[in-house]
């Protein structure tokens, strides 16, 4: 039953996610097909990638992986978890909104922090005057995921997860809205859709803080502003969460590198964003639904002593994991160019942009289960408030994306720095493994996965010759549009098809054991 309960939260956070990547994806068309990787989509582009960077770091980092694990333990303990929650809430709001003035005022060193090849050029400024408009949403989403964590940990994911579609539903709306109106004829119409982009991003982060408010509040968890105050809970969690703001976030820092070398090469900021955003889909959907998932369930058990259940939990985390990334990884490298030219090819976004954009997506596949790992790895450290030692790795594996990254570029040119990020992914997963392995009991691998793994390596394979073969048989399809749509919906469902049907038969997975957990 525990792990029935474990696999149906994978599975509510993976759905939802999923809901969030597809508008995403929808969200990321509209700017391709409007604004191209022209100098406004690069600007808004690192204008929106500050907050959301520094999310990572207060947020996801920090809370979901210092805060989750304390909380549960309280909730469990039944040893005061709201005011514990009250207390940090207040804390965190006073906070941010220091930080959220600080970032206003200093936007342009921020902007030259994320991309200084933009300093002489237009996209400079523009970046500068919309990052002060989109910087605030680092306070409500912060808000957000602290009342995510919450949420979680008392095993309600639905609003958490549902929460984010509000930002991309609200950034479709904003680029048709501002296509269709002329409201600033002094301003181009690119130009004005980036206003119109900007201005959504602090609005959805209200919308989105309001809706997981509402959930906690009917969790019996109704938190207010008031007067913070410093508890020997909240120090506790601020020596915790200080090096678990950094590792947590280490993929973000690495592709601000990556960011930082894009930005000296016209265009490669938006093409590295576009396939950013393809490989984050299965990231999105299962690394963070397991991250999500695994750490509260973790942390409960490794409180009650169940070092059999922690076991299991991790196990059954990492096998569910690589059985979804494993192919999908496969998948990106091998029909890279008909995905991104069906999906964003239309409009500003053109064939070098999409041949561009498809070399990154494969380069960022080859990382893709690396990244999962990592999601799957942490929580076996920050569920026992360790959180010194992936911050050690963290800072390793900086330098050596910096090295690759920065390294490379003379001679790889764009391409060098999603090579240092999905190098990085895989150096971070092996520092993790190694870390993990005084751990005892909890942190090992059973004979089950140990069995189901090369299997699951097998099946992907097999899927991707597969896969290889339909697309060069249907790439005339890809030309027409009236086809195009269909001929990739195809060729997906005919590579998830053979892939499942190939593990179930080689026995990589029960497929009886996914339709439970959906069904649950």
């Amino acid at each position: 039953m525990k792990q029935v309960r474990l696999m149906s939260g994978f599975f509510t956070v993976g759905l939802w996610t999923l809901l969030s990547r597809l508008a995403g994806f929808v969200r990321d068309i509209f700017i391709a097909a409007y604004l191209g990787s022209g100098p406004v989509a690069e600007a808004f582009l690192a204008a929106f990638s500050l907050p959301n960077l520094f999310r990572r770091f207060f947020a996801e980092g920090a809370f979901n992986m210092a805060f989750v694990p304390m909380f549960s333990k309280k909730l469990e303990a039944n040893d005061r978890p709201q005011e514990f929650a009250q207390d940090a809430f207040l804390a965190m709001s006073v906070i941010l909104s220091i930080f959220t003035v600080i970032g206003i005022i200093a936007m342009p060193a921020l902007v030259a922090a994320m991309a200084s090849g933009f300093i002489g050029d237009e996209r400079f400024e523009l970046a500068v005057y919309y990052g002060r408009i989109a910087f605030p949403y680092i306070l409500f989403i912060s808000l957000t995921a602290l009342l995510s964590g919450v949420l979680n940990a008392t095993g309600r994911f639905t609003a958490a997860a549902a929460a984010p579609v509000i930002l991309n539903a609200g950034f479709v709306a904003a680029i048709l809205i501002a296509a269709a109106t002329g409201t600033m004829p002094a301003m181009e119409q690119p130009e004005r859709i980036g206003l119109w982009l900007a201005c959504t991003v602090p609005l959805a982060g209200i919308g989105q803080l309001a809706v997981v408010w509402w959930a906690a509040s009917r969790a019996g968890f109704t938190l207010r502003i008031g007067r913070p105050r410093m508890t020997p809970a909240l120090k506790r969690l601020a020596i915790i969460a200080a090096p678990a703001a950094l590792a947590g976030g280490v993929v973000q820092i690495n592709l601000l590198v990556g960011r930082q070398v894009a930005s000296y090469f016209d265009g490669a900021f938006s093409w590295l964003s576009y396939a950013d955003r393809l490989y984050q889909l299965p990231l999105g959907v299962v690394g963070i639904a397991i991250g999500v998932v695994l750490l509260p369930d973790l942390s409960r058990r490794l409180r009650a002593n169940d070092l059999a259940g922690g076991k299991d939990a991790f196990n059954r985390a990492c096998e569910v994991s690589l059985a979804l990334t494993i192919p999908a990884a496969v998948a990106l490298m091998v029909i890279a160019l008909p995905l991104v030219g069906v999906l964003f090819q239309r409009g500003a976004f053109g064939p070098d942009d999409t041949a561009a954009t498809a070399f990154a997506v494969a380069v960022y596949g080859l990382g893709l289960p690396a990244f999962v790992m990592q999601k799957t790895l942490q929580p076996l450290f920050f569920a026992r408030e360790d959180t010194k030692r992936p911050f050690y790795y963290a800072l390793a594996a900086l330098v050596l994306n910096a090295v690759l990254a920065v390294g490379l570029s003379p001679f790889l040119g764009f391409i060098a720095a999603a090579y240092g990020t999905s190098a990085t992914a895989w150096a971070m997963v092996w520092l993790l493994w190694r870390g993990s392995r005084n751990m005892g009991e909890a942190a090992d691998f059973d004979a089950r996965f140990k069995s189901r793994l090369p299997r699951i390596i097998a099946a992907s394979v097999a899927m991707g010759l597969i896969l290889a073969a339909l697309a060069h048989v249907m790439a005339p399809l890809f030309a027409i549009p009236t086809w195009r749509y269909l001929a990739l919906l195809a060729l997906i469902v005919l590579g998830a098809v053979s892939y499942f049907g190939i593990g179930q038969l080689i026995g990589a997975f029960r497929l009886a054991e996914f339709r439970r957990a959906m069904k649950r």
